[in-house]
């Protein structure tokens, strides 16, 4: 058997800990790790649609014991539209699985694999399907929370606020059939927590503010303008959204801070429920412990607001 270096393992439990916003004296990573094993099981790889010639799958973190239909976060690892990974991201679930949800982690296509929208396409289809499997797999399609960090909040916000009209979800299999004179039915999203994710997309591709990545992600399509535009949140502001929790760091030099306030300013306007937790000095995502522990208990009183967090059977 292969061993784990000291430093990963030490690495690794330090992640574990700050992600579940647990402190090492009200409970050791022994007691975590077991309680996490008994209370979820994990369903893996199911493929949720095919495209580019690949099978994007997801996994189900599911509480073993519950009987009835449960509150369910669908998350997007980030990436800049082009790396990571949901397995990396695993971590990251932990503070939605104490709470009690049930977590879907998705993967999409990347700009490796497909320029965009390909990502928002497939991220639209994956909440789609949670819709149509909802009886198989315990879903509340009453209580479904999108969110992700930095590219994946993007994806979460594009998803939970685009419209069919759009067109970037027709390739989904699950999609809801209906004829062909009648509009697309919109899956109904309760509500999404976004951590610094971008809401302008053009803002990236050029000026101050252009980002490598962006421009990668759009590639020398001769419309990328428009394309820019149809992935963009701030598009599709209007009354009826979801509720949308914003937090962002106050000094982020990739995804500037603007995006957050134009995004609250428009939600505001526009009579949406949402929150921003501006995080001072914070950069893209590099926040302090303590900063992170305030982050969760705001997601936590939030979602308790709306009543989203999970019941007790």
């Amino acid at each position: 058997m292969k061993r784990i270096p000291v430093k990963l393992a030490c690495l690794t439990l330090s992640l574990a800990l700050f992600a579940a916003g647990i402190s090492a004296q009200s409970r050791d990573a022994a007691a975590w790790t077991a309680h996490l094993s008994n209370e979820y099981g994990t369903t893996s790889g199911l493929t949720y649609l095919t495209a580019s010639n690949v099978e994007l799958k997801l996994d189900i973190y599911a509480p073993r014991r519950r009987t009835t239909p449960n509150s369910v976060v669908i998350y997007y690892h980030g990436g800049g539209w082009a790396g990571g990974s949901r397995e990396n991201a695993v971590l990251r679930l932990m503070p939605y699985l104490e709470m009690g949800f049930t977590v879907v982690n998705v993967t999409y296509r990347g700009a490796r694999v497909a320029l965009a929208p390909a990502a928002v396409e497939d991220c639209r289809c994956a909440l789609l399907w949670v819709v149509a499997n909802a009886e198989r797999y315990k879903f509340d399609v009453r209580k479904i929370v999108l969110t992700g960090d930095s590219a994946g909040s993007h994806l979460a916000l594009t998803s939970g606020m685009l419209t069919p009209a759009a067109g970037l979800d027709r390739q989904c299999p699950s999609a809801p059939v209906r004829p062909a004179d009648a509009e697309t039915v919109e899956p109904r999203v309760a509500a999404i927590v976004s951590w610094f994710g971008a809401t302008d997309v053009g803002d990236l591709l050029e000026g101050p503010n252009a980002q490598g990545f962006a421009i990668s992600w759009m590639g020398s399509q001769p419309n990328r303008a428009e394309i820019a535009r149809r992935v963009s949140p701030l598009t599709y502001v209007r009354a009826g959204l979801p509720a949308i929790l914003t937090i962002h760091g106050e000094a982020d030099r990739v995804v500037p801070f603007s995006h957050a306030t134009r995004l609250h300013e428009e939600l505001t306007k526009h009579g949406i429920t949402n929150q921003l937790i501006a995080v001072p000095g914070g950069g893209h995502g590099d926040f302090t412990r303590e900063q992170n522990e305030a982050n969760f208990a705001a997601i936590r009183a939030f979602l308790g607001k709306l009543r989203l967090l999970p019941s007790k059977e």
